[in-house]
């Protein structure tokens, strides 16, 4: 609501500027103003910059006209509802000024009251169309978030891998992918019940993102099984960060509904440290080896798979993330 009473004006004439400096602070408005169109388009540029704006068609070093086309051709900002102030009338100029992007226009000299029923409009559309970007937002993040545990999904975490597949060839860096599962699960739901298990989920992927690294990815793999790309790692740098989430997540009781409940993991861990590379999904496989391993040799361990290097003569081949699931 801040930003939409922000507004700027460009106006070189200073009657002129006066009068809507008085209006606009009269009715309430932050008003920042302006002389000539360099000065307003500095402004646009800057961070938290007005979403409001009223410009004066003619003016010195750029005008309304060209400040709304440039404004229009930054695809990076919030939406900025434009004003025109025009001393011209003719239908083609003022629809042109439309076409370069001017939400609406006032031929001079103006009414008061009608300037402020358009600005109330302005208002309007700027709270509808922030309405609908955070809409999209919410639709991203559920589309990509698992609803349960808050954290990434089975397809974004492998689309993470993918991505930090392509950074590996082009940098020729290591990376290290840990498949983790809780153990016995199926025992906490059923001796605990559901939303108790869900208590587990929840915390066990906290916990994970805990021990991780700003720019690790954590994300829930499928059912109790979570998988964790760990960027720039090598083997013994993702079996180490392996046994952290291990020894973290055996270190105290979880506090569910139905009171707090021990749990353990077993970890798989696969690292790439070629080239050339495979594709993810042998790496996967790689990890999902050891994480059978570390479950045959008694849970709550980290097992290691073996390594992808240079020796390796499998290609990388890259696949896509969303029919891999």
């Amino acid at each position: 609501m801040e930003k939409r009473n922000r507004i700027l004006i460009a106006e070189d004439d200073p009657v002129s500027r006066r009068l809507l400096q008085s209006l606009l602070v009269k009715w309430r408005y932050e008003v920042t103003v302006v002389t000539d169109g360099m000065e307003a388009l500095q402004i646009f540029d800057s961070p938290g910059a007005p979403r409001l704006a009223i410009l004066d068609w003619m003016m010195p070093s750029m005008d309304g006209v060209q400040i709304c086309q440039r404004i229009r051709e930054r695809r990076d900002r919030p939406y900025t509802y434009i004003l025109l102030l025009t001393a011209r009338s003719q239908k083609r100029d003022l629809l042109y000024a439309l076409e370069q992007g001017a939400d609406d226009y006032l031929t001079k000299p103006f009414d008061a009251q009608e300037l402020r029923a358009r600005l109330h409009v302005g208002g309007r559309i700027l709270t509808l169309q922030d309405n609908l970007l955070a809409a999209q937002e919410e639709l991203h993040f559920r589309a990509t978030h698992d609803e349960l545990t808050g954290i990434p999904n089975r397809a974004s975490i492998v689309e993470s891998l993918t991505k930090e597949m392509f950074r590996q060839l082009r940098d020729h860096r290591s990376f290290g992918i840990v498949l983790a599962d809780i153990d016995h699960f199926k025992n906490v739901n059923d001796n605990y019940g559901h939303l108790s298990g869900d208590d587990v989920l929840r915390a066990v992927a906290r916990d994970m993102q805990s021990c991780t690294r700003p720019y690790d990815g954590v994300g829930r793999y499928g059912g109790e099984e979570f998988l964790i790309v760990a960027p720039d790692s090598d083997d013994v740098g993702t079996m180490a960060l392996a046994e952290r989430i291990r020894a973290h997540i055996e270190s105290r009781p979880i506090p569910a509904r139905a009171g707090p409940i021990s749990v353990t993991v077993s970890l798989g861990v696969a690292a790439s440290t070629g080239p050339p590379f495979v594709d993810f999904k042998t790496l996967l496989q790689r990890a999902d080896d050891a994480l059978y391993r570390a479950k045959a040799n008694g849970r709550n361990r980290c097992e290691l798979g073996a390594s992808v290097r240079s020796t390796d003569s499998v290609q990388w081949v890259p696949a896509d993330p969303v029919t891999e699931n």
